[in-house]
């Protein structure tokens, strides 16, 4: 057996369980392989998931990941103006895919297929690429409310789209704000986790007002960029506190899912959370590798959720007798 087949047949079984028409399985298929080249963190929450739910979140996690890659091209040839106008025909194509309920598109055609079929409110979308041409122009957030503007658009929606995939046991909208805010720490993390990568390309997402209590600015920040000093660890360990803190908040949503979603958020919300953990770890030090949880870590957390996932699956096949 070749290395690709154990995948290709995973894959079948994902699309077949959820009735995926033949006509857009590629677009599945290509969101699939996104999903598992650049989220290793989400990609491996949702072998949690029952195979009927997987391709949905892919052919969400396939969008936002083509979108986040037009924007943060790194082809020097290609200028702010080429990369917007890339953006704003992909926005065409997603609103035109959405009013006709159906595309073309190679990544399109799953997520407008996966909207239609979850009943998705398109209006998360605008709101994604709202943000996402933030990243063309601005730079910097001043205040915690500039930066949360950003984030409602680049990450809190993402947590919305997946709620009717995953599935509640009350009302949707008593678990929104909950989903919401897992989207937003989630985002958080990175932004922490990143902060080296992010000035590579100019560009920093932590509010400058708050960096600035502890002496810290954009240029301190690039001066550090071989070992934090001390302000710059005072300061990043209070972003770390108000990241923890948005966890704190949202992980009570946990209990609103499905049982058989709860695993894999679950999974998602403990392995993102211990990349905080890395980060005290290594004395703030994000500037010159970006620290990640092992691959043995993120194993056995998912290896834990097994049981939880079984028992999910005996309960809801028992009810539905």
């Amino acid at each position: 057996m070749d290395t690709g087949t154990w995948p290709r047949a995973a894959a079948r079984r994902e699309l077949d369980a959820a009735g995926v028409q033949p006509h857009l399985r590629p677009a599945y298929q290509r969101c699939r392989v996104l999903n598992a080249a650049h989220g290793r963190t989400y990609f491996l929450a949702t072998r949690l998931l029952a195979p009927a739910q997987r391709p949905a979140v892919h052919a969400l996690y396939g969008f936002a990941r083509w979108v986040d890659d037009i924007v943060d091209d790194t082809d020097e040839s290609r200028t702010v103006r080429d990369r917007q106008q890339a953006v704003d025909q992909l926005d065409d194509k997603l609103r035109a895919g959405l009013r006709a309920g159906n595309s073309e598109h190679p990544i399109l055609a799953a997520l407008v297929d996966t909207v239609a079929r979850h009943h998705i409110d398109p209006t998360l979308f605008t709101d994604f690429m709202a943000s996402m041409r933030m990243d063309l122009t601005v730079r910097s957030y001043p205040t915690r409310a500039a930066l949360d503007a950003y984030i409602h658009g680049s990450a809190a929606v993402i947590g919305l789209q997946l709620l009717p995939v995953f599935g509640t046991v009350c009302p949707a909208g008593e678990a929104e704000p909950y989903a919401a805010a897992l989207g937003g720490a989630f985002q958080l993390t990175n932004f922490l986790r990143d902060v080296g990568e992010d000035l590579d390309r100019g560009r920093v997402y932590l509010p400058l007002e708050e960096l600035a209590v502890f002496g810290v600015d954009q240029e301190r920040l690039v001066w550090c960029r071989e070992a934090p000093d001390l302000p710059v660890r005072r300061a990043l360990a209070d972003q770390v506190a108000r990241t923890r803190s948005k966890y704190r908040a949202a992980e009570p949503g946990i209990a609103l899912l499905a049982p058989w979603s709860r695993p894999c958020v679950r999974t998602a919300f403990t392995l993102y959370g211990e990349i905080l953990d890395r980060i005290v770890e290594s004395g703030y030090d994000v500037f010159r590798r970006r620290l990640a949880v092992s691959g043995p870590r993120r194993l056995e957390v998912a290896a834990g959720a097994l049981g939880a996932v079984v028992a999910a699956r005996l309960l809801s096949r028992r009810t539905n007798v």
